[in-house]
């Protein structure tokens, strides 16, 4: 097998056009702005590729999580191994049930070591004071600063708006969920906000940087600084500043609340939104509302080391799990993520070219967008799909005669 499969991709000629999936910034452009940049823009231009292992193959940390978690990843390892994507994956499961952290200290080593990890929503069901969320301690140990939410309507899906485009650019490990949290006295409770000038320069700075590389016109930076004068006023006050740095980029403030409400009456005057951690998470929910709910939409989390892809809203479905209705597309858009950060952007093709035809063009589709049919049934059309298509390789192209 190994003798044929090496005859054929080393005597397949034939081309294969490619879809440009551009990263943040390219190597070529890094290095002719590098004596020009800040050590923090160097920071954000800098995070490298995993080296691949095994003859170009990666190790990639798999984190099924609760819910639909280990079933959506269940589907993601068939389409992977049906299309020959070059990846390893080792996976880990962490039980939300115990109130230990072995497994999650586990997880985070397997991670530094893979560089890059495909991960669900991680329940934690202890309230102990002493048991820590697992997502949250995830980025903050990776320092996984800065969470990228595409929300991008797909045509045809049922949704509030139509033609929505915008880049929601997060801080990833700073304010509410700073998780500092103490009971001055007997039925007081306080709750640590903590807003950093280096992590609101992080994050202002990617959210410019991203604008700049990708043509986007228009950053607006979401906050709360009539009220929190101190915490986000510095955010805002960051990212006036930097902003000086990206005179060709647009640049306005809009408060939470009205944020809110513009996104669900005009989200079409949004571009590029940089906020912090908690608002976030709610526009972000709100976005991916009006374009088709949580089963479509992919979330990245970067820092300067590793890299954690998602779904974009952090559900878990616990409510859905076994039934076969959950939508699969945001952990397969997730997994169309990773493989583009590592380079394989052909496989990476293929499968999006093949889960869009799927949910526009075949319109398979399960209930949460309108429609009638299962998981399997998207699963399975996207292999269908990936049956008639080549895959190109550094060494030739493969073919996928299932």
């Amino acid at each position: 097998m190994a003798i044929r499969l090496t005859h054929r991709l080393l005597q397949a000629q034939v081309p294969f056009l490619t879809r440009g999936y551009p990263l943040l910034v390219t190597k070529e452009k890094t290095e002719d702005v590098a004596h020009t940049k800040s050590k923090l823009q160097k920071k954000l231009t800098g995070t490298d590729i995993p080296s691949a292992q095994y003859g170009g193959r990666h190790g990639v940390t798999m984190l099924p999580g609760g819910g639909i978690g280990p079933e959506l990843m269940g589907y993601v390892r068939e389409i992977f191994r049906y299309c020959g994507a070059p990846i390893d994956f080792e996976v880990i499961d962490i039980d939300p049930s115990t109130e230990g952290n072995d497994d999650l200290e586990y997880a985070i080593t397997s991670i530094k070591r893979n560089g890059v990890a495909l991960k669900g929503n991680i329940e934690t069901k202890s309230h102990s004071l002493d048991e820590t969320s697992r997502n949250v301690a995830i980025r903050n140990e990776l320092d996984l600063y800065v969470n990228v939410v595409h929300c991008k309507s797909y045509p045809g899906i049922p949704a509030r708006h139509k033609d929505v485009d915008i880049v929601l650019i997060r801080q990833n490990t700073d304010g509410e969920y700073a998780m500092l949290e103490h009971e001055s006295v007997q039925g007081v409770v306080e709750s640590m906000k903590v807003v950093t000038i280096d992590n609101a320069e992080r994050v202002a700075r990617y959210a410019f940087e991203f604008a700049r590389q990708n043509n986007r016109k228009r950053v607006t930076t979401v906050h709360k600084a009539n009220i929190m004068k101190l915490s986000d006023g510095l955010f805002l006050d960051v990212a006036n500043r930097v902003h000086k740095d990206y005179p060709e980029i647009e640049h306005n403030n809009m408060i939470i609340d009205n944020t809110c409400m513009q996104a669900v009456s005009n989200p079409h005057q949004f571009d590029v939104m940089n906020m912090t951690n908690l608002y976030g998470t709610i526009v972000s929910n709100v976005l991916c509302g009006l374009i088709g709910g949580a089963g479509l939409i992919s979330g990245r989390n970067y820092g300067d080391h590793f890299a954690v892809f998602e779904p974009g809203t952090r559900n878990t479905g616990t409510a859905i799990a076994g039934k076969n209705i959950a939508n699969p597309v945001a952990m397969i858009n997730a997994s169309i993520d990773m493989l583009n950060h590592l380079g394989h952007k052909d496989h990476a093709k293929v499968i999006y070219d093949a889960t869009y035809h799927t949910i526009v063009n075949d319109a398979i589709r399960t209930p949460d967008l309108g429609g009638t049919n299962s998981s399997t049934d998207v699963v399975e059309n996207i292999l269908k799909i990936l049956s008639t298509k080549r895959v190109n390789w550094p060494h030739g192209n493969y073919f996928n005669q299932s």
